[in-house]
């Protein structure tokens, strides 16, 4: 017994210390495969706004396939790629000055009054044809910010409808 003694000792001992490292290698293998939930967080932050104002704007740029690289660099990439399109947002369509006129004689940006909606005065139509996402989640063009009314008339204006929709006013800004 008393030589057995020092052998089952030892053989404890390597049976916690394998006991501990087979619980202790998950977690760090773990730690190392899970992505930050942050920075995950963010990627699909910047991707949404991203794809949400190129929707309102009409036109879809499609990027390059990230492969292969760290959730920071991804981060990067995504934040770079929202400021880019958040930018050429807030500078408004090419006819800016033109909606403004148009504005100018129609209504005020949050005019409700039905059937027309908003400071390009939109039927309900016209915003679900040109407008679809933000009639879905904002609802009539009174809701939208003068921006992006601008850009759904944009979006109007390039499908070849010109400033047709508003023969008078546009008539009155010289724009016909």
């Amino acid at each position: 017994m008393r030589i057995l003694r020092p052998y089952i000792l030892a053989l404890l001992v390597a049976l916690a210390i394998t006991a501990t490292a087979a619980y202790a290698a998950p977690a760090a293998t773990k730690s190392a495969v899970q992505p930050d939930g942050g920075t995950a967080k963010a990627i699909r932050h910047y991707r949404a706004t991203t794809f949400t104002l190129q929707g309102v704007m009409g036109h879809r740029v499609h990027f390059r396939r990230l492969r292969r690289v760290s959730l920071e660099r991804a981060r990067k990439v995504w934040r770079k790629r929202a400021v880019a399109t958040r930018q050429r947002f807030l500078q408004g369509p090419a006819h800016k000055s033109a909606w403004q006129c148009i504005h100018h004689y129609e209504g005020a940006w949050s005019d409700s009054g039905s059937p027309y909606y908003g400071g390009l005065q939109m039927d309900i139509s016209f915003q679900a044809s040109y407008g679809g996402p933000l009639l879905a989640t904002k609802g009539t063009a009174e809701n939208w910010t003068p921006l992006e009314q601008m850009w759904v008339a944009e979006r109007a204006y390039r499908s070849g409808r010109g400033f047709y929709p508003w023969p008078n006013t546009a008539r009155a800004c010289g724009l016909i």
